[in-house]
């Protein structure tokens, strides 16, 4: 039988420092691995029928989202295993699951929401008073700014350095999941703009490989300080609607698709491995098309005799 705990501290190791995954990944694995390692305390996890049970715990316990991230996160130690010659056999191959799960569109934010949002961060670097609240300002501007015009994951975001920004070509590299490297054009002088005064304003604070955008004790700017700025300017410009950092990335891709650009650009520009991912999106404008055709379609305004579909 094999000893869990440490299979499990090998294959973390192997996905830090082989795979090189993101700390959010492998804290997202560990977790996974260790409930399942407790709940086969007693249990032979070789054993094809006690993962089925695992499964049908996990289906009762979790979201069907939830559940499946769990599942897929020990197929991949199992594959690990297999492919390090652990064991001899792998009993996931044995098993076949299928969860269903409830198509869930994104939310986007109406571009009158996001000019409201720049409206109030523009506001706020006119009424700075102090060289802090100007740099706080200029970095708060840069961070939306950026996120609206490229589409990029809020951490992807705060893992910038300044290597990764060229304000020279208006380029910027970011490093996504699984560690793939994309690099994205910056298509607004307004957002290059953006960028270049608080690159300037905070010269002194972000030196050479550094985060790009830092805070107040100039290290890494986390996520939950960019949510908290975005709820933020949402309070202060009295938008009703709950908008995150990541509603703007589906802005960005359902506002691209609308205006008719092929979805394989659009795959590539978010950073998708499948293009089923960015497909989700072609579900939200075939409701907006949907909106449209009932509410501005010409014949919806048509009125002539016998145009009516009552009973006479």
């Amino acid at each position: 039988m094999i000893e869990l705990n440490k299979e499990i501290e090998k294959y973390l190791d192997y996905c830090k420092y082989q795979k090189l995954l993101s700390q959010k990944t492998i804290k997202a694995y560990s977790i996974d691995l260790a409930q399942f390692r407790r709940h086969m305390v007693t249990k032979d996890c070789m054993m094809k029928s006690e993962i089925m049970g695992y499964i049908t715990y996990l289906h009762k316990t979790f979201r069907s989202k939830t559940a499946k991230r769990k599942l897929a996160s020990i197929k991949a130690f199992f594959s690990y295993m297999e492919f390090e010659e652990i064991i001899a056999d792998n009993p996931m191959n044995k098993i076949k699951t299928k969860f269903q799960e409830p198509l869930v569109l994104p939310k986007s934010v109406p571009i009158e929401a996001i000019k409201k949002i720049l409206s109030i961060a523009y506001e706020r670097l006119a009424q700075a008073k102090t060289e802090y609240a100007t740099r706080t300002a200029l970095r708060d501007i840069a961070a939306v700014e950026l996120l609206f015009a490229t589409g990029m994951r809020v951490s992807e975001l705060c893992s910038l350095s300044t290597d990764d920004v060229n304000l020279d070509d208006g380029s910027v590299r970011i490093m996504g999941k699984g560690a793939k490297e994309r690099i994205l054009q910056i298509g607004s002088n307004e957002v290059l703009d953006a960028l270049r005064k608080y690159r300037n304003a905070c010269q002194t604070f972000i030196g050479e490989a550094e985060p790009f955008f830092v805070n107040r004790l100039h290290s890494q700017l986390s996520e939950q300080s960019v949510r908290f700025m975005i709820r933020n300017f949402c309070t202060q410009a009295c938008i009703a609607l709950h908008v995150t950092p990541h509603m703007l990335r589906h802005s960005f891709a359902t506002m691209l698709l609308e205006a008719d650009v092929d979805i394989r650009y659009i795959q590539s520009m978010l950073g998708h491995s499948s293009i089923r991912t960015t497909q989700i999106y072609t579900h939200v404008t075939t409701e907006k098309q949907r909106q449209i055709l009932i509410s501005k379609h010409p014949r919806n305004k048509l009125t002539f005799n016998g145009n009516s579909t009552k009973d006479t």
